[in-house]
This record gives structure tokens, sequence and C-alpha cells, in this order.
């Protein structure tokens, strides 16, 4: 089934609701938002495209951006999203690699594309320009049909080394995304709203589609930025309102002096990096019981477990905080094994790579055989992430497989020492690596942003976790390297180690 059918029947059933905001305006109603979509695919399939095509968006955030993504849904073609913050060259590489003949972009981002832009790209169209409003005056049509095994996304991973992956999402995959999120973390009501701080083209677009098919309102901030203080007034506009965020940004939240009522909060929910336990409590203390963790991967868009809004607020449960640090419980729609290394379900207590599947998880990676037949086998998606499985049930995440320390032949999970570290009311945020050593193999290296003495947190980390985990090295930076996404960049870090190293000794 086309997910498009979701904004037809809207347009026809809710004409006048409002679908789209931008600031505090309504800028869409359902009706228009259709009409739009039904006009651009009628407009693209003029271009000469036909169902199962790519069309590349290389957009900052935006209200078209909407229109857009289901316009090309509505002509039975298939988006590919690109970050708007990567470089021209990059954006360049994805629109060659997906084959995308059309690419529509932001200003300024079009000329970026165009100095690198492949010859299998006919047609480069900046959205909002007059040649983009062109399009809209092609005849209106019905959603092209389409099965649930067809291409809807190709998401490329913001991996941190190599070129990025197009994981294929089909409409099956999207559609059970969008069911998963409406059922276990964020109910939405006609009128309710989303909004998009995070990058549309990521985390925060996946969550376009379950507002749209309850008639929500998908509202962009008009700054174009992260900016807590227009949050903020955002979230007392729309109210009751959702948002997806990374912790980084939670965390930018907390610490805002700006006023915030929690009332105009609905959901505040998190993704693609754990949420320390002591974070978590500041945004409970600060938001109340309107928080919701979500665990997944572009593989499995934004589906592998979640922690509700119920467990996040049950103080009263006896193991409320490990609860806390955990990452939930599988969705109902996939499922979930901790693995050895021959892929066998590991017992409750025991660590090993998470492997899923289910009809949520991609078929696999766009034209990268290599990488499917290491990703994909046996029928599983292999996360490349670390954790373990409690007698009840709840999934705590440890690292990444090659983020794990191996220290004279233990393994040490750097996130249980982020969290000691944490505590310290000194330490701002911290991340942990490992150094080569020759004795050891590995050795622990925290670096660290804040004013705390190394002597204090040794103290600390004795008190809560075994000796031999303990940082050896202590390295106090202004800021840790992080992706467009606010994911800390621990490759990045090593590498910095290894400069220090090489001069410091």
């Amino acid at each position: 089934m086309n997910i498009a059918l979701w904004l037809s029947r809207a347009g026809l059933s809710h004409p006048g609701l409002a679908a789209v905001g931008y600031g505090e305006r309504v800028v869409r109603t359902y009706a228009q938002l259709a009409e739009r979509a039904a006009r651009l695919a009628g407009a693209l399939t003029r271009l000469g495209l036909k169902p199962g095509d790519r069309v590349a968006i290389a957009s900052k955030n935006c209200p078209e951006y909407v229109e857009v993504m289901f316009g090309i849904w509505y002509g039975g073609f298939a988006a590919v999203p690109a970050n708007a913050k990567l470089h021209g060259r990059e954006l360049a590489y994805i629109v060659e690699h997906s084959g995308a003949r059309v690419c529509l972009a932001s200003e300024g981002l079009d000329t970026e594309i165009a100095a690198a832009a492949p010859k299998s790209l006919e047609r480069l169209i900046v959205i909002g320009s007059a040649e983009y409003e062109k399009l809209f005056a092609a005849d209106v049509g019905a959603p092209v049909s389409r099965t649930g095994d067809d291409l809807a996304w190709l998401f490329y991973t913001s991996g941190t080394t190599g070129r990025p992956k197009g994981a294929m999402l089909t409409h099956r995959s999207l559609a059970q995304a969008s069911f998963a999120y409406l059922s276990e973390v964020d109910t939405v009501a006609p009128g309710d709203s989303i909004l998009h701080a995070a990058p549309m083209s990521h985390g925060s677009g996946l969550y376009i589609m379950p507002h749209l098919a309850r008639m929500g309102v998908n509202v962009v901030p008009e700054s174009g930025s992260f900016e807590p203080d227009e949050i903020f007034r955002l979230f007392a506009k729309w109210r009751p309102m959702s948002m997806f965020a990374a912790p980084t940004m939670v965390k930018r939240l907390i610490d805002s002096p700006a006023d915030c009522d929690p009332a105009s909060i609905r959901t505040i929910v998190w993704g693609g990096a754990p949420m320390y336990v002591e974070d978590c409590l500041k945004a409970l203390d600060r938001f109340g019981p309107r928080l919701a963790q979500i665990y997944g991967q572009g593989e499995s868009p934004m589906t592998i477990t979640t922690l509700s809004r119920e467990d996040i607020a049950d103080r009263d449960h006896p193991r409320w905080l490990a609860r806390l640090g955990s990452a939930g419980k599988p969705y109902a729609c996939l499922e979930v094994i901790v693995a050895d290394s021959d892929d066998k379900p590991l017992p409750a207590g025991e660590t090993g790579e998470i492997i899923c599947r289910g009809d949520v998880v991609m078929p696999g990676y766009w034209q990268n055989p290599e990488a499917n037949a290491s990703t994909m086998r046996g029928g599983w998606l292999h996360t490349g992430d670390v954790g373990a499985f409690d007698e009840e049930g709840y999934l705590t995440l440890k690292d990444r497989s090659k983020d794990v320390i191996i220290s004279g032949g233990s393994n040490i999970y750097p996130r249980e020492v982020e969290e000691v570290l944490l505590k310290h009311g000194a330490v701002r945020e911290v991340s942990v690596i490992g150094r080569p050593d020759a004795e050891w193999g590995e050795v622990v290296v925290a670096y660290v942003v804040g004013n705390a003495r190394p002597p204090e947190l040794d103290d600390l980390c004795l008190s809560e976790i075994a000796r031999f985990k303990r940082p050896k090295d202590y390295v106090f930076v202004e800021a840790l390297p992080k992706n467009n996404y606010g994911k800390i960049l621990k490759t990045e870090l090593r590498e910095l180690d290894t400069r220090r190293k090489a001069v410091h000794g």
C-alpha cells in the first residue's frame, strides 16, 4: 500500500484541518497539502519519471519538506532525503549512488551540488523558487498504486567512516514504524502537533508519517536551528506538542533558563544515543512525566526497543533507576535478541550483539551486496551494538561493538564509566575511549568537558565501579567532537588521542 493514501484520505475527510505549521503560523491545511502533493507527483511524472525512480531531497528543515516527501510518494517514486549539513561532494555522492534523476534542494545547496553533480542528475530544482512553484500547475491525480515491498525511502546512514550506505525502507517498513510509534511511544489525536527541530532528513522526518496518519500538525521552527527559547514558545503555541531530540538537545532544554510550561508538552522523545541516568532525572524534574526513549537505527527506522513514558515516570518501582538506564523493551512488531558469535540467543544478563528481524526492518542496502551479506546474514539485522537483556526483558545498551575496551583481557563498556563520571556536578559531558597500550592492550581514557579534578573523579569511580574500569588518564577539553545529529564521534576522539600521545608521550 502506498502510504501517500494517508494524505489523500485526510485531504478528503478533514480538508480544513491544519497540516503544516511554520513558526506560529498554519501554512497548509490538509486539503492544500494533499492537492500540492498530487500536483507535484504529476509534474515529476511529466518530467519523465516512472514509479520506482528515485528523487533526492537536499534541504534544510522547511514547511515544504512535507509536500515534497508526499508528492514523491504520490507519484510512486522513492524519496532520497540527504542531510543538509553534508558537503556538496557528499550530497552529490548520494545523488549519484541512488541514481536520482531529479533533486529538490534548498537555496544555496543547489550550487554546492551542481559543482559536483553526476551526469545521471537531469534536474536540480530549488525549493521555493519560481521553477519549483511552476511544478504545481500539473494536474491532480490519485496516489499511484504501490505494494508494501516497494521502495519508499532510501535512508543514507550517518556512518563516521567510509561512504554512507542507503538503507532501503519500503512502504511496509514506514507503515510499521508509524504504527509502532502511535501504539507504543506517543498517542496522537487530530490537531496534535510535532516540532521538527532535528533534521527531517533523518529521525525527526520519520515522525512526519504517524502524525500525518492521525491528522496532526507537522511544525517547523522559523529559526532553522535549535533554539530553546523558540522551542518553548512553540510548545506554548501548539500545545500539546511533541518533539524528537537527541540527548544533547534535551540537555540544552534542561539547562535553558527560559520559561517553559510542562503542560504544553505532550512527549519529548529522545533517541540516537543513550540518555545518561543523571540527565534523565534532571529532565523529569524539569518537564515531568512527558519523556519517552526509542532505540533504533536507519536500518530499522527508529524501531527496535522503547522505554515508555509510564516506565520512565514510575518512581515507585523497585527497579526504577535500573530501568532508566535501559533502552526499554522490544516493540511488538519485531523480534530482538542478544546473540553470541553464532547468532544464538544468550540468556538474561549475558552480553552480546543486538540483532533483530521483522517487517519494519529494511530488506537490505541499496546496491551493496557486501554490506548486505554481513549485516543481514541469516535474515537478522546485525546492529553492531552490544547489549544485554535483564530478567524482566529490558535491554541495556553497552556500546557499539567497536567501542568496547579490552584491557588486560577484560571487557570494559565506556557507557558504564561515563554514567559514573557524570554524577560529578562539575562534569558537563564526558566520552570514554580505549588507548592502545603495550602492557594492557588498551587502557581507559576519559575526555571530559568541565572543571573537575582528577583525584575527585578517581574517588568517584572507585566508589561505584571495579578498579580496573577506572580511567588511567583524564583529558579536559572545551567540547567533544560531534556529528550533525549530536552524536559524539569516538572515531575522531581516538584520532585526537593518538595525536596527543605522539606529542606528549
